[in-house]
């Protein structure tokens, strides 16, 4: 137990003060409608979408006529969510157990998830920041807060821990792969996150941030 609170829980309550502390500064400086949205806006705008884009009674072309860009946002954004992340999560523990019968490796996906869980739901209710005004936003977003960016730091952190088990494991082609899973996907769910309203860029910076730490705390566990 004691080995356990020193190397997961006290870091966590630290990285949830850290988080808590950035968070709380961040929107004190910039505000609840900080200057990094307008870029958030000019892209929307760019691309045909304003604010009140399919509300207020404002026609919405269908999925089918949308911009390449929205067509690609949208599937990154749907599989980062909380239902398809949790069932990922499910899916490679079970599949990592099937494949190599190592306990520690079976786990560390839903561990990663369960750290950067925890302290993303702490911190942003320790944070309280509204998400993005005056922008496109064809979801619905999450009743938590913005900052930081959950669905950012779930897929850093899931994806990392699958690269790294690549690595532990020596799975051909883990050199190739490895960087799509740490960079690549992440990325393109943070941009989908930032693109599609849902979220401040500094939201996702600071998701990212809590995800490698995340996946980091596992590698250093159970790697």
């Amino acid at each position: 137990m004691r080995p356990f609170l020193r190397s997961t829980v006290l870091p966590s309550l630290g990285a949830i003060a850290v988080l808590a502390a950035v968070g709380r500064a961040v929107r004190r400086i910039g505000g609840d409608d900080p200057v990094e949205d307008r870029a958030v806006r000019a892209l929307q705008s760019t691309f045909g979408h304003g604010p009140d884009d399919g509300d207020r009674g404002v026609p919405v072309e269908p999925p089918e006529a949308r911009e390449l860009l929205d067509r690609l946002t949208h599937p990154l954004s749907w599989y980062s969510g909380v239902p398809q992340t949790i069932a990922n999560g499910a899916f490679w523990c079970g599949a990592t157990w099937w494949l190599t019968r190592d306990r520690r490796s079976a786990v560390a996906p839903g561990a990663a998830l369960a750290i950067e869980t925890a302290c993303f739901v702490a911190s942003a209710a320790l944070v309280g920041r509204p998400r993005p005004r005056g922008v496109w936003r064809p979801e619905q977003p999450h009743a938590t807060a913005s900052f930081p960016s959950g669905h950012t730091a779930a897929a850093v952190a899931f994806h990392t821990t699958l690269a790294d088990l690549l690595d532990r494991h020596g799975v051909r082609g883990a050199r190739a792969l490895g960087p799509v899973l740490r960079y690549a996907i992440p990325a393109g769910i943070a941009f989908s996150r930032i693109y599609r309203g849902q979220h401040h860029i500094s939201d996702t910076v600071a998701g990212a941030v809590l995800g490698r730490w995340s996946a980091g705390v596992v590698r250093r566990r159970l790697l």
